[in-house]
């Protein structure tokens, strides 16, 4: 079982950064793939950026490839979301999801395990 808390949302002006946090319990999350999801008022929940157990990443090319890097930090059971030149449609809850396998997974309904959400918000 893993339980996951993300952190690190809130208000920021268009141009600017935040980090989210995805801190998890469980002795084996080391070998946990990690995704970022986000989802939009009215809007499906959508893929942001993954990374596998060996670090290997994947992201929405078409939405934050380049602006955003996931990265993780095993010792500290944690997974980041560094979000650079944000952008008002960047605006969304992001959750961070595990999966115990051996890749990186782009799919909602391939992840195991949820957390409860952080809300970005991007003022104009």
């Amino acid at each position: 079982q893993v339980q996951l808390v993300e952190s690190g949302g809130g208000l920021v002006q268009a141009g600017g950064s935040l980090r989210l946090s995805c801190a998890a319990s469980g002795r084996t999350f080391s070998r946990y793939a990690v995704g970022w999801f986000r989802q939009a008022p009215g809007k499906e929940r959508e893929f942001v950026a993954a990374i596998s157990f060996m670090h290997a990443t994947t992201y929405n090319t078409n939405s934050v490839k380049g602006r955003f890097t996931i990265a993780r930090d095993n010792a500290k059971n944690t997974v980041y979301l560094h979000m650079d030149s944000l952008k008002p449609e960047d605006t969304a809850v992001y959750y961070c999801a595990a999966k115990d396998g051996n890749y990186y997974y782009t799919l909602s309904n391939e992840y195991d395990y949820w957390g409860q959400g952080t809300q970005v918000t991007v003022s104009s």
